[in-house]
């Protein structure tokens, strides 16, 4: 095969104390993966450490440094120097298990060699495979398996196959591996210096998604534990203006895509109750009277853009938990938070 199966591009910043794990995890793909290491202005060893996998697997191994540009400004890199048939992005702090990628790689195979062949097999759009909450402390695993949504190992589609998400099966950024096609000719270009960006990753090419497969293996390892996460509750408290400038950018790709399929209008819009429901409940978390004042204008910015969609998302589950009225129900609301948030460990 003349092309890669598979690019993944591995974002890193100030990440030498960690990445070796995840690069090397990436390595069991062996010559049919592409790994592109974007050095995002680190100050540590961070680039010595990338070149230095690129000496030692230079038909594998790609390596960019760039001024610092954040977490997404990373991933655009990745995508502009993607070869590979399909694209996925693993954190440095992150990594994939053995096992699940061969298994995921035998699967991408398939359609890339059909692709690179000119058969006129349908192409498989995105691979959707589960991710383990692994968290420091935890003897117990948390899995993100979407059982019951999608039919397993099947080629499905939005139209022929009934596709129903649970509220609690969570699409992230580790979930999906996008045909590079699709990003590419979409010009997906995520924001810099801005966090939370893995929420658009997965929202707007999903808009273009025609075709995809669930294969059931715990691929991803997300690791949560670092003080310094984005996802540590008290950081995603300072930085929500980052998190409710996402939630409004998905909110304005929603309202601009007509004509969407049903299952997949359901999809978006059960991803976007999610994405209220984290910027209003990290609100309610930081407590003051800014916090709540903020929540409000979004709730608000929802309405004045799309007052249909305002009603579906405000009376759905999630939306009526998270505007209880009074102190007694942020009490509540955050209350419920915190049972969930032990339950999955999730930040």
């Amino acid at each position: 095969m003349k092309n890669k199966i598979l690019s993944v591009a591995v974002p890193c910043y100030n990440s030498q104390d960690y990445m070796r794990k995840c690069i090397d995890s990436i390595l069991v793909g062996g010559e049919e993966v592409e790994i592109i290491i974007v050095n995002d202005g680190s100050t540590d060893d961070t680039a010595k450490i990338a070149e230095e996998y690129k000496r030692m697997y230079p038909s594998i191994v790609k390596v960019v440094h760039k001024e610092n540009g954040g977490h997404g400004d990373a991933v655009n890199y990745g995508i502009a120097n993607a070869t590979g048939f399909y694209f996925k992005v693993v954190d440095s702090d992150d990594w994939l298990s053995s096992e699940p990628l061969k298994k995921v790689l035998s699967v991408l195979r398939e359609f890339a060699w059909a692709a690179e062949n000119e058969e006129r097999e349908p192409e498989l759009d995105v691979l959707i495979s589960n991710y383990v909450y692994d968290k420091v402390g935890r003897k117990k695993k948390r899995v993100m398996r979407y059982t019951g949504a999608l039919e397993e190992d099947k080629l499905l589609t939005w139209d022929s196959a009934r596709i129903k998400f649970r509220q609690y099966q969570y699409v992230l950024m580790h979930s999906v591996i996008y045909r590079t096609k699709i990003l590419k000719d979409i010009k997906l270009s995520l924001p810099k210096h801005t966090f939370y960006v893995d929420n658009i990753f997965v929202f707007v090419p999903m808009m273009y998604v025609n075709t995809l497969m669930y294969v059931n293996v715990d691929l991803y390892r997300y690791f949560i534990g670092r003080a310094d996460q984005s996802v540590n509750e008290q950081t995603m408290v300072k930085r929500i203006d980052q998190q409710i400038y996402i939630n409004k950018e998905l909110i304005n790709y929603f309202t601009k895509k007509k004509n969407l399929n049903k299952q997949l209008y359901t999809f978006l819009l059960q991803y976007l109750e999610m994405m209220m429901c984290v910027s209003s409940i990290i609100c309610i978390v930081g407590g003051t009277e800014e916090c709540l004042e903020k929540k409000k204008k979004l709730w608000a910015y929802l309405k004045y853009k799309d007052k249909k969609l305002y009603r579906e998302v405000r009376h759905a589950l999630l939306g009526v938990v998270m505007n209880l009225p009074g102190k007694a129900g942020r009490y509540l609301s955050k209350t419920g938070y915190h049972i969930v948030q032990r339950l999955f460990g999730f930040n």
